[in-house]
């Protein structure tokens, strides 16, 4: 594929060697002349995109429909067709991290001058909804029944807002409302003191000062040993700063694949080692099945996190339909590349699975303790 003059010299312009006809036999470059209009090269630039482009989709289409025989035949050197395993590997890597994942913006309350947020307001607007319902319908404005309707509903609303806080936000807003008590001395936010207390300290024991306050109260049989304390401690730290470090073991999810995919190449040469095959064939197949998985990813992944909110009936069959696909395509896979029959296939697919979950669990509990040094 060349678009461009040939030069009628025969010494290759990168390497040096003599050039029989238009391509050099030493380095593989076509022997063109280095003055070249601007249609030219556009045109020659244009080729060579959409030679990349067929190569991709020559790639693609067997690639996800045709489990395993993509990586045979490369292995077969059947290979101008197709894009070299690792370059289609990053490729698509690189584009399931940048349409997969995106970072949460956690947009921060904002407060007025009165210390009200608007999350508040929103719920002032529901109560006064609510209390201009009750008197459309012929109750009178100071009626106890609106009154205590209303106040029932707005303390419901507030305490749901309230569970809905991280510890620290929590502390905050309980803090803010004592301070504003010691002025008012109302019996009804005393009650509402004492409600967010209980819901603050009984929330899974957050922070490790409330874990030790439970523990205090508690008879001292009953009270966790000192060893018990320091695993609960580091616990504690860890759900403290949880949204940090699930985003950022998100984040770092691609980089993980990539580590664990050797791993994968050889737990399944273990279980097919009579089939007599070199390592390297083994992660060649991985490579290749673990980009058909990404390739899915990058289509369901966003439907599942910005259409269907993550949640519901519509992302559980996501889920379930993605996973069905992998055991199909994995099955597929290795009987077409390791020619056995059925039942050793499902019986070594098992193991392979367990191998991977637990090197999966075994490298993400090894993520979890990095980020959580580094985040503390």
């Amino acid at each position: 594929m060349s678009a461009g003059k040939y030069r009628k010299e025969h010494n290759c312009l990168n390497c040096g060697a003599h050039v029989e006809k238009h391509y050099c036999s030493d380095c593989g470059q076509p022997n063109l002349e280095l003055k070249e209009s601007f249609w030219a090269f556009i045109s020659h630039s244009i080729a060579h995109y959409f030679h990349f482009d067929n190569k991709f989709f020559q790639t693609l289409v067997p690639l996800l429909t045709k489990p395993g025989q993509v990586t045979l035949d490369y292995l077969a050197g059947k290979r101008a067709r197709y894009i070299n395993p690792v370059s289609m590997y990053i490729f698509v890597s690189i584009v399931y991290f940048l349409v997969v994942y995106s970072p949460k913006h956690v947009a921060k309350e904002k407060h007025g001058e009165d210390g009200i947020t608007i999350e508040k307001k929103k719920n002032e607007r529901v109560t006064d909804s609510v209390s201009k319902a009750l008197k459309l319908a012929g109750m009178p404005a100071d009626n106890a029944i609106i009154k205590k309707t209303v106040k029932s509903l707005d303390n419901a609303i507030k305490i749901k807002e309230f569970k809905k806080l991280g510890f620290k936000a929590q502390e905050t807003e309980l803090n803010r409302i004592k301070a504003e008590n010691v002025t008012l001395k109302s019996d009804s936010i005393e009650e509402i003191i004492d409600e967010y207390s209980d819901i603050h300290i009984e929330r899974n024991d957050s922070t490790y000062s409330a874990y030790l306050a439970r523990q205090q109260k508690l008879p001292s049989a009953d009270q966790d040993s000192w060893y018990e304390k320091l695993i609960k401690k580091r616990a504690i730290s860890l759900g403290e700063k949880s949204e940090v470090i699930n985003e950022t073991l998100e984040h770092n999810r691609p980089k993980q694949y990539f580590l664990l995919m050797p791993l994968l190449a050889l737990f399944i040469m273990w279980n097919f080692r009579k089939n007599h095959i070199y390592y390297l064939n083994h992660l060649i197949f991985t490579i290749h099945g673990m980009t058909a998985y990404f390739i899915v990813e990058i289509f369901t992944k966003p439907i599942i996190k910005h259409v269907l909110g993550g949640s519901g009936v519509l992302t559980k069959i996501i889920e379930l339909a993605v996973l069905v696909w992998i055991c199909w395509y994995m099955f597929n896979a290795l009987k077409v590349f390791y020619q056995r029959k059925t039942g050793s296939i499902i019986f070594k697919m098992f193991w392979i699975f367990v191998l991977f979950w637990i090197a999966f669990k075994v490298s993400e509990f090894i993520m979890i303790n990095l980020i959580y040094y580094v985040a503390t």
